[in-house]
Order: structure tokens, then sequence, then C-alpha cells
């Protein structure tokens, strides 16, 4: 998880033969250091033939998902557990290197009151569990905080930090995303000096989810602050272009966030990339 990747909604979110295929070589085309895969449906994905397309074209992965409600950690450990275990293992099978995101919970997971004690500790169980088959597997395992809307879970940095000391796996780290760091953190640059020991992996997001460098994310200082604690994990820019519908309702999307592949890749893509070179991250 090194340099700039790019989240494979830019050009799909159903991972099947053909999504895969498209997303790759797009990525391919474009220069991307990896690729982020979203694993909505993990059963289902031909692991054998996405590790083949990747390793063809040299291109390193890390998968990520959301837990659905089914399988909510908090209320439902055990099926929590189960649905982590299948995801890990077509991570692994792929020849993927992480799989991260809220794999605490759902996007779009509130109950209205605040986190209690238990559901805490629910999470914590799960993650444990969950870290121990992932390090049979070689994969580690990454803890997204979202923002307030999505989750009431783990929303900041410190939180992230938080969960990952009370799990205490070597193979847990934190992911950060500028979107929802732009809601929850007393600025970017807190959110990443709280997470910057377990740091491994960032979420390049406009403030609206759309083409970046055209939101109000203090992108200055994001990457000088990313510069100041000598970060060398994954870059990687999320921008939505193709959701389905119930991924829009649980990121609450709305509208058009971008016109296209063209505006995001064309504008957005060179506009991180240029700040990037320019305090020294890749």
């Amino acid at each position: 998880m090194h340099g700039f990747g790019v989240h494979t909604s830019m050009w799909t979110m159903n991972w099947d033969r053909a999504g895969a295929e498209k997303a790759i070589a797009a990525s391919v085309k474009y220069g991307m250091d990896f690729i982020e895969i979203a694993l909505l449906n993990a059963p289902a994905v031909d692991a054998a033939h996405t590790r083949a397309l990747l390793e063809q074209h040299n291109l390193p992965a890390v998968c990520s998902l959301g837990l659905p409600e089914h399988a909510w950690a908090s209320v439902r450990p055990d099926a929590a557990i189960e649905h982590l275990e299948v995801a890990i293992d077509k991570t692994a099978e792929m020849g993927a290197l992480a799989l991260s995101g809220v794999i605490f919970g759902g996007i779009g997971e509130r109950t209205g009151l605040p986190p209690t004690e238990k559901e805490y500790d629910n999470i914590a169980h799960v993650l444990t569990v969950a870290a121990k088959h992932a390090k049979k597997r070689g994969i580690e395992l990454g803890i997204e905080a979202v923002n307030r809307y999505e989750n009431h879970l783990i929303n900041t940095g410190a939180q992230a930090v938080w969960m990952v000391e009370k799990v205490g796996a070597d193979n847990i780290f934190v992911h950060l995303d500028t979107y929802h760091m732009n809601i929850e953190e007393k600025g970017a640059a807190n959110g990443i000096l709280a997470a910057r020991d377990y740091l491994k992996y960032i979420h390049l997001s406009e403030s609206d989810r759309g083409t970046p460098g055209t939101g109000n994310c203090s992108w200055d200082e994001i990457y000088a602050t990313l510069a100041a604690i000598g970060f060398k994990g994954g870059l990687a820019m999320e921008s939505f272009i193709n959701m389905p519908p119930e991924v829009s309702y649980g990121l609450s999307v709305w509208r058009p966030v971008a016109k296209d592949e063209a505006e995001v890749m064309g504008n957005g893509l060179p506009f991180l990339r240029n700040k990037a070179r320019q305090y020294g991250l890749i």
C-alpha cells in the first residue's frame, strides 16, 4: 500500500469479470500504483480472474467494504465474523494486500443514541477474531473513521486509534478519509496527527465527494501534515461516479457530485498528484 491509487467506483461498483477488466485496464491507463476494490458481494467475486488480471499488469490491490445490516458487528458479532472471514479469504485469493473500510459496522448504521460499551466490546471481539484469521492469510485490516451521518461508532482518527489499541493486533491499521475528516476533525492536521502511529492508508476525497480541488478540503494542510509525519502508505483517490442505489442511500449522495470520469481523472487526479509531488509524498 504505497503510492497513488484509485477507488474502482470510478468505473464500477459491481466487481464481476466485466467490471474487473474495465477498472483494471483504466487504472493501468492512468498509471496508478494500486487500486482499491469494493467488495460489496465478496462470495460472488471470481478471485482467480481478478488475480490473473492484477498479476498481468503488476498492479497491487486493496479491498474495502462496509458490513451489511445482517452482519453489523455491534449487534450481530457472529454474523460479522462470518462475513469478514469470507471477505478476508477472497481478498487473499485475489492477491490483494489488505481489507479496509467500515469493517466495524455498516454505512448508514445509526441507533439514534451514543455508542454503548456493549457495542464497542462486540466490535473489538469481532476485529480480534478477524485479525487472527487475516494474519493466517497474510492480510492487514484497516479501520476507516467515517462521519456521524454514516455511522455512530467510529468518526475520528482518535477513535480509530482507540479501537486499534483495544484490539491490540499487529495487523490492524487506521484508514482516514479527507471527506469524513472535513466533517469530524478539528482541522485535518489534528486527525492525521492523532492517527500517525497507526496510519497506513488515506482516501483523498473532496468535501462533496466530487472532483478534488473544487471543494472545501484543506489540501495543503492535509499534504503538509502527511509529509510532516513521514507518511509512506497508500494515497487513494475516492470520487463517486458509478453507484448503485443502495450505496447512494448509505452515503447520502442524492445528486451527481462530478460531471463524469473525464472531469475527475482529467482534473482531480492531476491536482492530487501534483500536490503529492509538491510535498514529497510520491
